[in-house]
């Protein structure tokens, strides 16, 4: 399969796209915001003037969007993905959604012979731009079998997980741990700040132990230079904890970490830091303890 819509072109959507044209796909693009489909018409892709248009030229459609509503208008509404798609084609939804939505949108469209797979990501910018994301997906495996190589073109990590839902269910557990992790190293530094000890130091001598991890590794340079430009906005993560909750209560899981840590990240949002990369979750602590974790 060679011809390709990609629907939403934001800080990981367009990177995405990129490494798909670099792949030699023949790419036809959509976004609400015409300035960035003119990004990638100049890298080579093709414009696609709705949701339903793309779907027309495409065989499989990939759409890449904040929420379960945005999803829903790009593939359900008026000129959307089904209004255009032809019995056959295939949609990877790689936005991070309710699992409920991701099966009723499913159902929608296998009602007109659209096959669709949930495929949320996990690695931020950074890992959209260098094409070694974590691709976590749901769905039938044929289906998947088919659009595993194009995953592959931008993620080092393509897993199929179970039927539609549990990608997304996988990256709510995802979204959990790597919101509990940046809570604990901001923890952690800022004790170790306000104790008089060189935060850097401190994260070159725990790194390579039991606290080393991934997160530490990719936030806690960006924290010491008070670096906060978003790979992974707040008020995005915020999203992803608010259907981590909303699933967790109606299935009747405990969550009450992750509770605490919404808290944080609403509150970092009320002062004006929605915008700010998750890391900057740190930020709540240093102003609590009145101390800046910096090199």
């Amino acid at each position: 399969m060679k011809k390709i819509g990609f629907i939403g072109l934001g800080i990981m959507g367009k990177p995405m796209a990129l490494n798909l044209l670099k792949a030699g796909y023949e790419l036809t693009v959509y976004d609400i915001a015409p300035g960035r489909v003119d990004e990638l018409v100049k890298a080579g892709a093709r414009r696609g003037s709705s949701s339903k248009d793309v779907a027309a030229r495409s065989e499989v459609v990939i759409t890449m969007l904040p929420n379960s509503p945005h999803v829903r208008e790009a593939v359900l509404g008026p000129n959307g993905v089904l209004d255009g798609a032809k019995p056959g084609t295939i949609l990877v939804d790689m936005s991070s959604i309710a699992p409920l939505a991701s099966k009723e949108i499913a159902a929608k469209a296998q009602e007109k012979g659209v096959a669709m797979l949930d495929a949320p990501v996990s690695g931020g910018e950074p890992k959209a731009v260098a094409g070694t994301l974590a691709i976590m997906v749901g769905g039938p495996q044929e289906t998947f079998e088919q659009v595993k190589d194009i995953l592959a073109k931008m993620g080092s990590s393509v897993t199929r997980v179970g039927e539609i839902g549990s990608g997304n269910v996988t990256k709510l557990a995802n979204q959990i741990i790597v919101a509990l992790n940046i809570a604990g190293m901001s923890e952690a530094m800022v004790l170790a700040t306000k104790a008089g000890v060189d935060p850097e130091k401190v994260f070159q001598a725990i790194r390579g132990g039991l606290a080393g991890s991934a997160i530490l590794d990719a936030k806690m340079p960006l924290a010491l230079k008070g670096n906060f430009k978003p790979g992974f906005r707040i008020e995005l993560h915020i999203k992803d904890l608010a259907n981590a909750l909303d699933t967790a209560h109606e299935l009747g899981v405990p969550v009450p970490l992750s509770s605490v840590v919404m808290e944080i990240m609403q509150a970092l949002k009320t002062d004006g830091k929605a915008a700010n990369d998750h890391g900057g979750l740190i930020q709540f602590y240093e102003q609590l303890a009145k101390v800046e974790v910096r090199a």
